[in-house]
């Protein structure tokens, strides 16, 4: 039997990266994947790469407070408790600090701490006892890099709320840990480093392994996060980063 088999997994930012591998693998173990994201065509094209019977999608932003009213009523309504909650979401822009602005700060805060606050908060009532929570965070946490501070000021918040969660929610066996990526293949890091080729050859040249990581092994770790071989993880930081964090 897969590890999920029957059970139902929600994953924010489920479109593309990391959050449709992950969907991906959560599908793979067994899951119902519910897809979260902001775009209905890139929602529909998701859905249809892992199969209609495994995968359904609700169009809604993590940011945007109406939407995470709506995405609790679907599931309310759909009848199935969650088992499994990636809050994976997030956004990146380069900034230095002279270069800082309100808008900057807001923007990275709302998605990427707000966003992971308000979705976990809106899933929480559906959660069987036992569930597992998933918080996408980066290595950025614990490595310095030159324009990224309120990113990774942002992530080393989600550190902090998976160790708070964690201890909050021992009552309900619900276990809550972060994956912590490096750099990534994801449309993400291309928009980033658009026209810095050479940019990001030097930084994968930092890497230990030598190379970026394939968005489908941060989200086998994530499936594993999911499953019943990680029951005696809580409150753990699993850096995915080809040894960066650790070096």
């Amino acid at each position: 039997m897969p590890n999920l088999a029957g059970k139902t997994a929600l994953v924010t930012g489920a479109t593309s990266g990391i959050g449709l591998a992950a969907a991906r693998a959560l599908a793979n173990e067994g899951a119902h994947v519910l897809l979260v994201g902001r775009r209905q065509d890139a929602l529909d094209q998701a859905v249809a790469t892992i199969g209609a019977a495994q995968a359904t999608s609700v169009r809604a932003d993590v940011t945007a407070p109406a939407d995470l009213d709506r995405l609790a009523a679907i599931i309310e309504a759909s009848g199935r408790p969650l088992d499994v909650v990636f809050a994976n979401a997030g956004i990146n822009e380069f900034a230095t600090l002279g270069a800082l602005t309100w808008e900057h700060h807001r923007r990275i805060f709302d998605t990427n701490v707000g966003g992971v606050i308000f979705a976990v908060q809106a899933a929480l009532p559906f959660l069987r006892d036992g569930a597992s929570i998933i918080l996408c965070g980066s290595n950025a946490d614990v490595k310095s890099a030159p324009g990224a501070s309120v990113y990774a000021a942002s992530k080393a918040a989600i550190r902090s709320l998976g160790r708070t969660w964690a201890a909050e929610l021992l009552d309900r066996k619900i276990r809550v840990n972060v994956v912590a990526p490096g750099l990534t293949e994801t449309p993400g890091l291309a928009y980033l480093f658009a026209g810095s080729d050479s940019a990001l050859s030097d930084l994968t040249a930092t890497v230990p392994i030598k190379r970026r990581a394939r968005a489908e092994e941060i989200g086998a770790v994530v499936a594993f996060l999911a499953s019943d071989a990680s029951s005696y993880m809580t409150g753990s930081e699993v850096y995915v980063d080809g040894g960066v964090s650790q070096f």
